[in-house]
């Protein structure tokens, strides 16, 4: 079940706020617990066993490395727990990427398992990684209460793109909440903002990407109309679904921690990773990069932990060698910014915004091609080392018909709409007409979203295979 379908925003989710809001408070976790398994089991009831198994371990560890902290124990339990995390996410997102790489080396037939990736895997794995290395760390206690547990792992304003919420984030709330109707506009607010970034921009724009990526009209011009709605496209997908994903958490009284800060205004590579999907890259900080030893160790030590982390991010987002290739390309951009470049890039000012977006703009190729040649393939139809004409008639109407969005797009992933809306709402003589004309330009909003969800049939999600 997508955020994006009339069957989430008029049947299920409605259903879930009356049920939660006439609850007792003791009950009220278990609504969501409930609620949260029913959306995950939509499509797949069968998977809801990985997710219950990932559970109960995660529980019963925890409880077994906090009574057993002042031993050896405790880390017996805490390693336990991590292998059996990571052997369900191994067998079901990797275990045919590891027999097809092993039978093209060794020549063996051995058959494939075609298991279908369980939705938001990757997400809950590291939530109950960090539970249980919290608890291990002392940063926490290990949460008693099953239902409390359940409800923070399978959440699921969160369940299927993040933000990768953290048990230490959220350990209060999930006891002590408060609900108010200023926290639930605010919210509603978020919600259809991050409904609208995925519908009216995500959707439209990866329309033109599909079209631009056709190879029975392309020109150098179209494939970097492609290039530029592919980047576009990816981030207002995933920011949408972590705008959306933030605004329930403050409908049901959760605070969940931003996830994206507008990455494309970066002015270096270390920038933008700071401000793209905030939570994988601290989770990835505090429990990978920094045990290995961060940047405290010899330069070489350093190196490889860079690329060790960076190649492991690649291959979180996916089970394939363009992934991996991904970020090992981030690795070397990064190894190369630390060592060298970014003091440079100081005195370059626009040049090194361009820089940014350039290799953001070929990254991203690779991310999302399906496999390393075909990414080859379109990098070098971008340069013109391809026999490719430079325009064409067709790209031409194609850029005509979807400049306006594309403008839009562009504007709309910098903070300028943000700040002009917030100066709006400061200024002493249009805040009456501001607080007046926003509850209506949200309902015509949701309108316009459900107009779009009922007459189109492109409701992708990119981050579905992750």
């Amino acid at each position: 079940m997508l955020f994006s379908s009339i069957s989430f925003l008029y049947y299920f989710i409605p259903a879930v706020v009356v049920f939660y809001f006439i609850s007792p408070k003791g009950l009220k976790n278990t609504v969501l617990l409930v609620s949260s398994l029913f959306f995950y089991g939509w499509g797949e009831p069968k998977y809801l066993i990985f997710m219950l198994t990932a559970i109960i371990q995660g529980y019963f560890f925890g409880i077994l490395i906090e009574k057993y902290h002042d031993g050896s124990w405790s880390k017996f339990f805490l390693t336990v727990s991590i292998l059996i995390s990571l052997g369900l996410l191994g067998y079901c997102k990797y275990a045919d990427f590891f027999l097809t790489n092993f039978n093209a080396i060794t020549g063996s037939s051995i058959p494939l398992l075609h298991i279908a990736l369980p939705i938001g895997i990757s997400f809950y794995t590291f939530q109950i990684l960090s539970y249980t290395i919290d608890v291990y760390r002392r940063e926490v206690t290990a949460q008693k209460n099953l239902i409390n547990l359940a409800a923070y792992i399978t959440m699921f304003p969160q369940l299927i793109a993040g933000p990768i919420v953290r048990y230490s984030d959220i350990a209060i709330q999930l006891e002590h909440r408060t609900h108010s109707l200023s926290n639930a506009a605010m919210g509603i607010r978020r919600f259809l903002i991050g409904l609208s970034k995925k519908v009216l921009i995500a959707n439209v724009i990866g329309e033109l990407a599909a079209i631009s990526k056709s190879p029975n009209e392309s020109s150098v011009l179209f494939v970097w109309m492609y290039a530029i709605a592919n980047v576009l496209q990816i981030y207002f997908d995933f920011s949408g679904y972590s705008d959306m994903a933030i605004g329930l958490g403050k409908l049901f009284g959760f605070q969940f921690l931003e996830n994206f800060n507008y990455p494309y205004i970066s002015n270096s590579i270390t920038e933008f990773w700071r401000r793209w999907h905030i939570s994988l890259g601290s989770w990835f900080r505090d429990y990978l990069y920094i045990p290995l030893g961060g940047s405290r160790v010899s330069k070489w030590k350093w190196i490889r932990n860079l690329f060790l982390v960076w190649m492991v991010t690649g291959l979180w987002h996916g089970a394939a060698w363009n992934f991996v290739l991904w970020g090992l390309l981030f690795a070397i951009l990064l190894i190369i910014e630390k060592l060298w470049l970014l003091k440079h890039l100081e005195k370059l000012k626009l040049l090194r915004h361009f820089y940014v977006l350039l290799f953001i703009i070929v990254s991203f190729i690779l991310f999302e091609a399906s496999s390393i040649e075909d990414a080859f393939s379109v990098i070098r139809a971008m340069f013109g080392a391809s026999n490719l004409p430079l325009i064409t008639v067709e790209s031409i109407y194609y850029l005509k018909s979807y400049a306006l969005l594309l403008i839009i797009s562009i504007i709309g992933a910098t903070p300028l709409p943000s700040k002009l809306f917030h100066l709006a709402e400061t200024y002493p003589t249009s805040e009456h007409i501001v607080n007046t004309l926003e509850p209506i330009c949200l309902v015509l909003l949701l309108a316009v979203n459900t107009a779009f969800l009922i007459d189109g049939s492109f409701n992708p999600f990119l981050y579905f295979r992750f």
